[in-house]
């Protein structure tokens, strides 16, 4: 059989449990800015977050719904609008993955998934730009 077309990782589960599974991962991500898992589910959840944070940047209350959808809770998806999106300095790679040690238990490579840029930083405020007030004179010129 061929594997042309196919995409993403199966992870021994239903199509709604591994929806579950990455809305879950990207959820936990957000909150706690930086999670370890398999190398494998870091590898699918890597361009989910990525698509999410675009659209955050991008602002609006069309992708803040589509964000809220894509995500189990409020929380993180304001986090992710609210306070991360700001903060990013770059358009796009995001996230970073770094392999770790293996799990003990069944030998699985492990990673960890954070943001690349320092989200503890305070964001840059856009400084407003001043308008010249302009004063209307409407005296009149006295008649001498």
């Amino acid at each position: 059989m061929h594997r042309h077309g196919y995409k993403g990782r199966k992870f021994g589960r239903e199509r709604d449990q591994r929806e579950a599974l990455i809305k879950g991962l990207a959820d936990s991500l957000i909150l706690h800015e930086s999670i370890e898992t398999t190398l494998e589910k870091a590898k699918d959840l890597r361009p989910y977050v990525e698509k999410l944070v675009t659209k955050a940047r991008k602002g609006g209350l069309h992708n803040r719904r589509q964000i809220i959808k894509s995500v189990q809770t409020l929380e993180a998806a304001h986090k992710l609008v609210d306070d991360i999106a700001p903060k990013m300095k770059r358009d796009s790679g995001y996230l970073r993955i770094e392999k770790s040690d293996l799990r003990r238990g069944d030998n699985a490579q492990m990673a960890r998934i954070s943001f690349v840029d320092d989200l503890k930083e305070a964001p840059v405020a856009k400084k407003a730009e001043a308008k010249p007030a302009v004063k209307k004179t409407t005296a009149k010129k006295e008649a001498k």
